[in-house]
């Protein structure tokens, strides 16, 4: 990489960093494209050399830190010896879950911004960093299993929103319990979400 797409790429990852830091700090409607690049140290027009709005970078910053998230979740799981799919997936969402008890900070800018269309981008639409597409992967690890699925995007959408939806007020307020006395009862029910997407 030459000097000045070193440059280009510090600039970048500045503009991501105080965003994520104003953002999660100040809130994202309090936050102007002002607040950032000032913070940044970076002119105004740096800013719509990379992102279209506030949005775009809302959104891509949820596909940077989204991507981050399930790359070191997948990267773990290739370090164990498991193959049967319902405990990969298993293991992906306990690690994903791990990573997020451990930064709050994360989990509430994520959970507060996710939707169905941001989440598959995080999980397709990398940004350079990253070099993992996520949802490929689910793709071949549903190839690889002996058992066929009715419609595995749905199975795949059912448990994000039902893991996103509840170890949320788990993880950051202990309800309805501390999301390690949680996690059996939510691994039993995406047990039971993938026995009943299976074609017999």
């Amino acid at each position: 990489m030459g000097k000045i797409e070193d440059k280009k790429k510090q600039k970048k990852e500045a503009l991501f960093h105080t965003s994520f830091d104003l953002f999660t700090t100040k809130g994202f409607s309090k936050t102007s494209i002002a607040d950032i690049v000032e913070k940044a140290g970076v002119a105004k027009g740096t800013f719509y050399l990379y992102f279209k709005d506030k949005y775009d970078i809302r959104n891509r910053l949820i596909t940077n830190k989204a991507g981050k998230v399930f790359e070191n979740a997948y990267y773990a799981l290739e370090r164990t010896e498991l193959t049967d799919f319902t405990e990969r997936l298993l293991f992906i969402i306990n690690d994903i879950i791990d990573q997020l008890t451990k930064d709050s900070k994360l989990l509430s800018f994520i959970a507060k911004n996710l939707s169905w269309g941001v989440f598959k981008s995080a999980l397709v639409q990398q940004e350079e960093e990253t070099n993992l597409d996520f949802y490929a992967l689910y793709l071949k690890m549903i190839e690889d299993s002996p058992h066929e699925f009715h419609n595995p995007e749905v199975m795949l959408f059912m448990i994000v929103e039902l893991v996103s939806g509840s170890c949320y007020n788990a993880i950051l307020y202990k309800e309805p319990m501390a999301i390690e006395e949680y996690k059996p009862y939510l691994y039993e029910a995406i047990r039971s979400m993938i026995q009943t997407q299976m074609i017999k």
